[in-house]
């Protein structure tokens, strides 16, 4: 059997999540009947990633598991793809983000930070030749999930108004630039001077220290921050308005649930996670579409990785990190 380069999770720590990243090699992928293997030529770096390291969705025997959710590279035919990381049940038809037995690339079966990743044939989407590999690699998780929120649960419109808190991180970013090209309004939050100014160079169109009172009220959130910015989502909401919330990097604890004012606003809370085939090939119609394209940190050498990770947990991160082969 061959061997593949590969960054994966050797072992588990929570205070020192690096310690147990190795980049090396580890055997092929296995195929199973109804798969595929693609080449990959970019894979990007998401929180999830850094999660796995911490022991978080990974038990021990699961280990040494390839990390990364998401690719984009070759197909057997030679032909430029993306990857699609969420692994449905064989027999589940509909969306597939609603199957209880769902799994991410990296979970259940061996991640995209490879030579070659293994797939079901269902999840791979072409690549329009408008955007890099790096580029499409930004997409399967990060852009998808900003895409989900905005446009499938959030149902948000040309000329609504959103705020999304915490600029910087992948989803964020990704938020930021897909509403304006939508069409909406964008306001946007961050404790950090640096990653307001970028948020107003990449399309929003004020951006405000978090906590801030806003100049007017915002007709949904995107919250992926949780503890540190739920009650300012709250009330930065116009009546009848919603919170799409994918995510809490911040902690999932509040003081204050807020849910009085959740009542008497008639607010919405609305939970989204990840996103389907036909949204990420949507998504990537959207890009070559509108030209607008995802927001690259850095991109680094797969036998880098390790400064890519580095990266995440200092935070110094604007945008996302992919390593190319």
């Amino acid at each position: 059997m061959g061997h593949v380069f590969a960054v994966y999770a050797q072992s588990f720590s929570s205070d020192d999540p690096l310690s147990g990243l190795v980049v090396g090699e580890r055997p092929d992928p296995e195929v199973p009947d109804g798969w595929t293997t693609i080449t990959v030529r970019a894979a990007s770096l998401n929180h999830h990633d850094l999660f796995s390291l911490r022991g978080i969705g990974l038990k021990q025997e699961q280990l040494p598991m390839i990390l990364g959710t998401d690719a984009a590279g070759l197909d057997e035919d030679g032909n430029e793809v993306v990857v699609h990381g969420v692994i449905s049940s064989p027999g589940w038809a509909g969306d597939e983000t609603f199957d209880p037995q769902r799994s991410l690339l990296s979970e259940r079966h061996q991640g995209a930070m490879a030579e070659r990743v293994a797939v079901p044939r269902r999840n791979v989407v072409p690549k329009p030749a408008s955007l890099s590999f790096a580029e499409a690699a930004c997409l399967p998780t990060a852009w998808l999930t900003a895409y989900r929120m905005l446009f499938t649960r959030g149902q948000l419109r040309p000329g609504e108004t959103v705020l999304v808190q915490g600029a910087g991180g992948g989803v964020a970013t990704a938020a930021i630039v897909l509403a304006r090209a939508a069409g909406l309004r964008v306001l946007v939050t961050s404790r950090d001077e640096g990653k307001r100014a970028k948020a107003l160079e990449i399309g929003a169109h004020e951006a405000f220290e978090s906590g801030a009172r806003l100049p007017v009220k915002a007709d949904a959130v995107i919250e992926t921050v949780g503890k540190a910015t739920w009650s300012h989502s709250v009330r930065s909401l116009r009546p009848g308005g919603r919170i799409i919330t994918s995510g809490t990097t911040s902690g999932p604890d509040l003081d204050d649930a807020e849910l009085t004012r959740t009542f008497f606003l008639q607010l919405s809370v609305i939970g989204s996670t990840m996103g389907t085939r036909e949204e990420l090939a949507a998504l990537v119609t959207m890009l070559d579409a509108t030209g607008v394209r995802p927001l690259i940190d850095r991109e680094l050498p797969m036998d880098q990785a390790r400064d890519g990770f580095a990266a995440m947990v200092d935070g110094e991160v604007f945008g996302k990190i992919v390593f190319v082969r």
